[in-house]
């Protein structure tokens, strides 16, 4: 069983420090490759998906969580208003969905524009108590990939259908199971805005979707469970299990009719009159560091080859292949691949083959390999398909980078 903390410190991806305070940690090199990596891998699919990037700011007056609903019903989560003179305060935003409201509302829209997919990797806060923190799932300051589409009623359940899909797409990418999907709904005694009509409308649309997004059409298997539900409306979530057995969500779908009403969110219609927008909330990765954590325990420190912080060790054997391995990686890096000599320096062969057991490639690289242009490969698998044609070799690990592909050295 895989322990994601001490993975990371063994794999010098990520710390913290008592200076900079519980539930916020900090990324080494190593680690910010394996982040940035995930974070433009789900800004490439939102893309390609028709969604378009925006940057708000972690900030945000009081006001404006008061309109959303976020300061009656979230209080106990959030991190204490700042004061910046007279009467203004502005407080660490607990979430993005207020920030893209405005920003739909700043300008206006016709109903030719729907659906508007808006998306951001953005920061949150939220002030969790220390008892709770841990490495890097329960965080205070998240990181999330999220997103709001805004569109028409009839819009709605196709779209939510599709941030499913997109979300089945990732995980199957990352190698990431899901455990099950929750259909979360309200609970007794929770504090949840006060409109049965609404919840009623949303979880309806809800069921619906996850009744119809199976692959074959005839639905997902899905469990109701009460109590788990947003304060502004009921969920979708995907649930995944560490390999502890222990259960969190990671990727969420909403649909929401609350806070377009409290924004006055509104487009024109085919008729010409205003007509109010639904707001879809999904979460393909949900944040970057509960995602990155689970994949640390599940592949064990051994990413993808697209994942990979170094996805080729070159090992000259001597002093003398040390010019040559250089060689190699300036090929390597040219090509767009993570590639790092490790030299006699670093100690034996032996030593260093087992410091780049959780690399997918070493290239080794003697006397014969370095006249004759080639590199004796050894996978993180244990197979040594043998000494084959430098060119060869980068092209292989290129093609299982670009497709994302599970298998190291495929056969012919």
């Amino acid at each position: 069983m895989h322990d994601h903390r001490k993975l990371g410190r063994e794999l010098d991806l990520f710390d913290t420090d008592p200076l900079m305070g519980a539930g916020l940690p900090y990324w080494l090199p190593d680690g910010a490759i394996v982040r940035h990596t995930l974070e433009e891998y789900v800004r490439e699919a939102e893309r390609a998906a028709g969604y378009r990037h925006v940057y708000s700011p972690v900030l945000g007056k009081r006001d404006l969580y008061e309109i959303s609903g976020h300061w009656d019903h979230y209080r106990d989560d959030m991190f204490p208003p700042m004061d910046l003179g007279g009467a203004e305060q502005v407080v660490l935003r607990p979430s993005l969905c207020p920030h893209h409201a405005l920003i739909y509302r700043s300008r206006s829209h016709s109903y030719r524009e729907l659906p508007l997919r808006i998306a951001e990797l953005g920061g949150m806060y939220r002030a969790e108590l220390s008892g709770v923190l841990g490495g890097l799932t329960r965080v205070r300051a998240i990181h999330l990939n999220d997103a709001h589409i805004f569109c028409t009623l009839e819009q709605a359940v196709e779209e939510a259908r599709a941030a499913l899909a997109l979300i089945a797409r990732a995980y199957a990418d990352l190698g990431i199971r899901a455990s099950r999907y929750r259909l979360s709904l309200p609970g007794e005694g929770g504090k949840y805005v006060a409109d049965p009509r609404l919840w009623h409308r949303a979880t309806a649309l809800l069921r619906e979707v996850l009744d119809s997004s199976g692959i074959d059409g005839s639905g997902i298997d899905y469990e109701a469970a009460e109590g788990e539900a947003a304060f502004y409306g009921p969920k979708i979530d995907v649930q995944i299990t560490d390999p502890a057995g222990r259960e969190a969500t990671l990727s969420t779908v909403q649909i929401d009719f609350h806070q377009p009403e409290r924004f006055d969110l509104h487009y024109i219609g085919p008729d010409g009159a205003k007509h109010r927008p639904v707001m879809v909330h999904r979460s393909v990765i949900g944040s970057v560091e509960r995602a990155v954590a689970h994949l640390l325990e599940v592949h064990g420190g051994a990413f993808p080859t697209w994942l990979a912080p170094v996805q080729l060790a070159v090992l000259p054997i001597a002093q003398a292949q040390e010019e040559r391995a250089h060689e190699v990686v300036r090929r390597a890096v040219a090509r767009g691949l993570r590639a790092e000599v490790s030299g006699p320096g670093d100690g034996t062969l032996g030593a260093r083959v087992r410091a780049a057991r959780l690399v997918p490639y070493q290239a080794v690289i003697g006397d014969r390999e370095a006249d004759a242009g080639l590199a004796a490969v050894r996978l993180r698998d244990g197979r040594r398909p043998g000494a084959v044609p430098v060119a060869e070799l980068l092209e292989r690990i290129a093609a299982r980078a670009a497709d994302r592909g599970a298998e190291l050295w495929p056969a012919a």
